[in-house]
């Protein structure tokens, strides 16, 4: 089974989100299960000066954007650790640029074509390079058209007239949406701007293009796909998901445990198991008091939370409660990441007033997450949507129970610490449903409560550990998946 994988990060090429984890670390799972998986990847500055070893090929290619022609080449690599082929597709006047996507001002002006010319680049090559393909594996909308390309500008290929294209949303939101006058930039002829292929409300949507015309859909959660059927989940394409839904299945990212492991992480003072982490995470913890300016207490617990402060990752809740818990609750917190500055300038502000409890970083360091989530007993996620999410899975294995709104990837991987669950063993973190702050405090509370129980919350801590969140887990429902995808293949004549 050859799987070609049409996508625009891949670490530790380059990463903005899951996106990256995800097609870093699932093509080598794939690798063990008999798949045969290829990456190609824009050959963005970022993922050049990632230190990874990039050899160029010598072939080059022309792409016909509008009434220019833009030549590319190709260079080459492999995932770290793998055999897995990574080709980059260098155009300097696209990629050789500060960031992925955007700049300060917005979006980049030019990025339908940037993306157009990616993936047309994508379909070049399985001749070029001599590819043997089955299923293509598309990525979020910036590989969106390829599934309509394959149906249209490419359909008399006899390389590719066999090939199925599986599209995995990783987040709804963000579309690609363009101006109609964009259409000239495709390729396509004006009889494919319609409501059935690439047109939405007057616009061209690389998103809706994919969900129409891929042969199967995934998303990267059984409780997102279901979620996005309906508003405001849906982001305006419920007409096309609804019309798809047979084809549509959630498959749950996984975790690299080579890289997310307790057990043998290098950035930890103190490596730790399931068998003794009260001693490990209490060293951990007390290091990370340390490191972040906070009095070295064993006896109160430490609340954390990593990522991007943004109202999609509940930071307004978190906002609404954190001025009264910090002064009322026998707590500590930690927060890393960036974000909406007024969410920055306000936790910097709650950690100059209680230094004693609230300590603040502002940006990002992979470092100290591995130290947060080994330091942390608790570990807040009250997102208002999370397709997936991975932060609340590495706690769970380093023993940082995961507190979460039930939502997305959270509602599949966390089970709420209920009567019910704690007698069956199962509880591994808790959860709340409204999406507000009363809600949100009330959950810190039964937390608080569950953590000053030694038994049973060394039960909760111990039920995480022991769970199995792994790549592997998500690889075999993946191949499932093409198996399904390749069912679809047109009989050949």
């Amino acid at each position: 089974m050859n799987v070609l994988f049409a996508t625009t990060e891949a670490t530790p090429f380059c990463k903005t989100g899951g996106l990256g984890d995800v097609c870093g670390s699932l093509p080598i799972a794939l690798r063990q299960h008999g798949v045969k998986p290829v990456l190609f990847m824009p050959a963005f500055r970022q993922a050049m000066e990632s230190g990874q070893p990039i050899e160029p090929t010598g072939i080059h290619f022309e792409v016909p954007i509008g009434r220019k022609k833009v030549v590319g080449e190709y260079l080459r690599s492999t995932l770290p650790g793998s055999d897995v082929p990574v080709y980059l597709v260098e155009q300097h006047g696209y990629y050789n640029r500060p960031a992925l996507y955007r700049e300060a001002a917005g979006d980049y002006v030019d990025n339908c074509e940037r993306f157009v010319f990616f993936n047309r680049a994508i379909l070049e090559a399985v001749d070029l390079l001599g590819l043997d393909v089955d299923v293509i594996h598309c990525h979020d909308w910036q590989s969106g058209l390829i599934p309509t390309y394959l149906q249209t500008l490419y359909a008399d290929r006899s390389s590719l007239d066999h090939v199925t294209t599986l599209y995995t949303i990783h987040n709804l939101a963000y579309q690609g949406s363009f101006w109609h006058w964009d259409m000239e930039l495709t390729g396509l002829g004006w009889e494919h701007f319609n409501w059935r292929e690439v047109e939405f409300y007057g616009r061209i949507n690389f998103m809706k293009a994919a969900l129409s015309q891929a042969d199967v859909i995934s998303t990267v959660s059984p409780r997102y796909a279901q979620e996005i059927l309906d508003p405001p989940m849906s982001c305006g394409l419920e007409g096309v998901l609804r019309h798809r839904q047979s084809d549509l299945t959630g498959v749950l990212n996984g975790v690299d445990y080579g890289q997310w492991s307790p057990a043998t992480d290098p950035f930890l003072s103190s490596n730790y198991g399931v068998e003794n982490f009260v001693e490990g995470k209490a060293a951990c913890k007390r290091a990370l008091q340390q490191e972040m300016g906070l009095p070295m207490r064993d006896d109160v617990p430490l609340l954390a939370n990593i990522g991007r402060l943004a109202d999609q990752k509940g930071f307004d809740l978190i906002s609404d409660v954190m001025p009264r818990l910090a002064e009322s609750l026998e707590a500590q917190w930690v927060l890393l990441g960036t974000g909406e500055p007024h969410y920055e300038q306000m936790m910097l502000r709650l950690a100059a007033e209680h230094p004693e409890r609230v300590a603040v970083r502002v940006g990002f360091s992979n470092e100290l997450a591995h130290r947060i989530e080994a330091g942390a007993d608790m570990f807040l996620m009250p997102s208002r949507y999370e397709p997936c999410g991975l932060n609340q899975m590495y706690s769970l294995k380093y023993g940082a129970v995961p507190i979460v709104r039930e939502t997305g990837g959270l509602a599949d991987t966390i089970t709420n610490a209920t009567e019910y669950t704690l007698g069956d063993r199962t509880a591994n973190g808790f959860s709340f449903a409204d999406a507000s702050a009363y809600a949100l405090s009330m959950v810190i509370d039964r937390a608080v409560r569950a953590y000053r129980q030694p038994e049973l919350w060394r039960q909760i801590v111990e039920t995480g550990m022991n769970q199995d969140w792994s790549w592997d887990r998500s690889a075999r429902q993946y191949v499932e998946l093409y198996e399904r995808t390749m069912a679809k293949a047109p009989a050949m004549a």
